[in-house]
């Protein structure tokens, strides 16, 4: 179950421990240590640190991930962040899409749904309010983007491929010299496209 078990106490400091993950320079062990030597050495905020395993910030014996690398890059955390909780709450993702704007109570509500009632109502709550508040610090707008843009050029490569059926190469002669030139057809029905293209390719090769 895609669902992790970590879970805050209390989400009053997570703003400002996520900051100062971003100023700190990273640890070779994120431990109870290091948390406390950012400022953070209380119970409740210690339990951070298995948040940042959830969300793959941290191997599971507390070393520094890339994905913690890339966090720290200001310009990208957001993004980062919403890989993060994206991966670490496939399942509720799988129920909405959108899960990150639903309200606590509907989260819960899932959630309940999710654990099969194993979860007390007191660590739903803890669970949900966890999840809001890695959302807030996290673009998924700049996540789906990002994904979005990885697939462009498969897709581009395949509307060329559909595009090329039909293409074709015209050998010219230029002073000994042979050059083949090809021309890709758009996918276009409309026959002006094709007759402007060709014209054009008489006009000016063809000669």
């Amino acid at each position: 179950m895609a669902l992790p078990s970590a879970y805050l106490t209390t989400t009053k400091n997570l703003g400002r421990i996520l900051a100062a993950i971003q100023n700190a320079q990273a640890p070779k062990q994120f431990s109870t240590r290091f948390i406390a030597s950012l400022g953070f050495p209380s119970a409740p905020d210690r339990l951070i640190i298995g948040v940042l395993k959830s969300i793959g910030f941290l191997t599971s014996e507390g070393h520094p991930t890339k994905r913690y690398f890339e966090y720290l890059d200001g310009t990208q955390s957001k993004r980062v962040m919403a890989d993060g909780v994206r991966e670490a709450y496939a399942d509720l993702y799988q129920v909405n899409k959108k899960a990150h704007e639903m309200t606590n109570t509907e989260i819960k509500n899932k959630l309940k749904t999710l654990t099969q009632g194993q979860s007390s109502d007191s660590v739903l709550d803890k669970m949900a309010s966890t999840f809001k508040g890695l959302a807030q610090h996290a673009d998924f707008n700049a996540s789906a983007a990002s994904a979005a843009a990885l697939e462009t050029p498969v897709s581009a490569a395949e509307s060329q491929a559909e595009a090329a059926v039909g293409s074709t190469a015209t050998p010219i002669g230029l002073g000994g010299l042979v050059y083949n030139i090809q021309l890709i057809l758009p996918a276009d029905r409309d026959q002006a496209v094709y007759d402007a293209l060709f014209r054009s390719l008489k006009e000016h090769l063809l000669r």
